[in-house]
């Protein structure tokens, strides 16, 4: 139990309380709960003020709008009334807060591509480091302890919640992934990051922003908000935007490590060399050559683990030591995944590629490590930005020699419009004659197996990591690894 002056917060007319647990949804709220009735998308959560103080609840959290449509409610109600101009970052620092201590050493990273597999090469490198760390994000908390998440950054009180457990079972290192949404909607203001990275930007989530600057802008409130002025900011100078960030942190006294090709990165790659199973890489750091082989397939990987290397040695690890663990690092799940290949040596990958820059980059990457042909699979969600799904087809189109167009999450649209929008982007991109459309993502993933000949390679683009494809409703059971396994092996006579 805390009071609302430990939590930081301030009722009108000073009134206090005795505060015994928080909730966003009034139907957690509990005798004496702090109940945050914040704005949203559809409905504002002071709609729902009335139900949480018949639940008891002794203070409620808002703004404005949210006390006037409770006004009566809440003037007939003992409960403590917070109006904030700000609810969502004043709910996240309650948060943090009332949950205490988090692991002394956080890093979190922002960008349309590569978070999860940053924050996953960061965890890695502190594994090899005998550091007991965890990433946060897309894939649950992964790593020297693992709890499961349901969005990449949770609403503050699971986030933090998440956070304290993690450190009261010996975590002493995060690398969590801070999503568009989540620092949009201030998930994680409260959070006390020692180093902060930017990936890359390009279109994606404008369902939700409208704009790419209303996009770009949410990214940048993890270096203009969140991080500190004395934090480290690590950014890929490759990326168009890197240069505008770098001004964004320098403007705020931000400590800035450039990563990539750009002269002026203090981490700069300077080589790749690329075979069969993984590239050699040639860098420098601080005007230094250094070299390491990678296992991974991509050219972009050499990327996500230079920038996470940055990360790392931006939260107080030795760079030679950072540098010695490359070597080690393997691939994220459904990224660039390995996940069958064939009796000729075909092979075939998975990947989360689900951005029309995502699917170029990454047919892009393969293309040094394959003799043969290219066939992609890709598609589109429903139900998110639709302006991106010629965009994914003639990515496709552009940068592999097949293109089949299949079923992604068609969540409650029509598969088959959200298929001609794809199909129409990849004929305008690369005709006709190479590029066919199957519904069914299981044959289409069959099909596309079936045409793999000596030296080719298929890609998998979309759902990556997901085992679940939503139509409708429903989540059916749909693994693209596992279906990947299940056609060649019955391809190959085997099953």
């Amino acid at each position: 139990m805390k009071s609302l002056a430990e939590l930081g917060l301030t009722a009108r007319g000073a009134r206090e309380a005795q505060i015994t647990g928080l909730a966003v949804d009034s139907r957690d709220v509990k005798p004496g709960f702090l109940f945050a009735a914040l704005p949203g998308v559809q409905v504002h959560g002071g709609e729902f003020i009335q139900y949480a103080l018949r639940m008891q609840a002794g203070a409620i959290l808002t703004d404005a709008k949210g006390a006037a449509i409770a006004a009566d409610v809440l003037a007939a109600s003992d409960a403590a009334v917070i109006v904030a101009q700000d609810p969502r970052q004043a709910l996240a620092q309650t948060a943090s807060l009332w949950f205490g201590a988090h692991p002394k050493t956080v890093v979190a990273v922002t960008g349309t591509n590569g978070k999860t597999s940053v924050s996953t090469f960061c965890r890695q490198i502190w594994e090899e480091l005998d550091l007991p760390g965890v990433n946060l994000g897309t894939t649950g908390v992964e790593g020297a302890w693992n709890h499961p998440l349901k969005h990449t950054t949770p609403e503050p009180i699971t986030l933090h919640r998440v956070m304290a457990e993690a450190a009261k079972n010996g975590i002493s290192h995060v690398a969590m992934e801070a999503s568009s949404h989540g620092l949009d909607q201030r998930r994680l203001d409260g959070v006390l990051l020692t180093a902060a990275g930017f990936a890359n930007f390009s279109q994606d989530h404008l369902d939700y922003h409208q704009t790419f600057e209303a996009y770009f802008d949410a990214k940048m409130g993890l270096f203009q908000r969140v991080l500190s002025e004395d934090g480290v900011a690590v950014i890929n100078f490759d990326d168009p935007k890197g240069t505008e960030v770098a001004a964004i942190c320098t403007a705020r006294g931000q400590e800035v490590i450039g990563v990539g090709r750009h002269p002026d990165a203090r981490l700069r790659l300077t080589g790749q060399r690329f075979d069969a199973t993984g590239q050699d890489l040639l860098f420098e750091w601080q005007g230094r050559a250094r070299q390491a082989r990678l296992e991974l397939i991509g050219g972009f990987q050499a990327e996500n683990v230079l920038l996470a290397a940055g990360l790392v040695i931006a939260a107080g690890a030795d760079a030679d030591e950072v540098f010695d663990t490359l070597q080690y690092l393997t691939t994220v799940r459904g990224r660039m995944e390995l996940a069958a290949t064939r009796q000729s040596g075909a092979a075939v990958f998975v990947d989360y590629a689900h951005t029309p820059d995502a699917v170029e980059t990454a047919l892009k990457a393969m293309r040094p490590h394959v003799m043969g042909r290219i066939i992609v699979i890709v598609g589109a969600g429903g139900d998110r930005d639709a302006g991106k799904r010629p965009l994914m087809g003639a990515a496709a189109a552009q940068h592999a020699d097949i293109v089949i167009v299949t079923d992604d999450n068609p969540r409650s649209e029509d598969p088959a419009m959200i298929r001609a929008a794809v199909m129409a982007g990849a004929v305008d991109a690369g005709g006709s004659d190479s590029i066919t459309e199957v519904g069914d993502r299981a044959e289409a993933i069959l099909r596309g197996i079936d045409m793999l000949g000596a030296g080719d390679a298929l890609l998998i683009a979309g759902k990556g990591h997901e085992t679940g494809q939503v139509v409708g409703d429903t989540v059916l059971p749909f693994d693209d690894v596992e279906q990947a396994s299940v056609a060649v092996a019955a391809l190959e006579g085997w099953i």
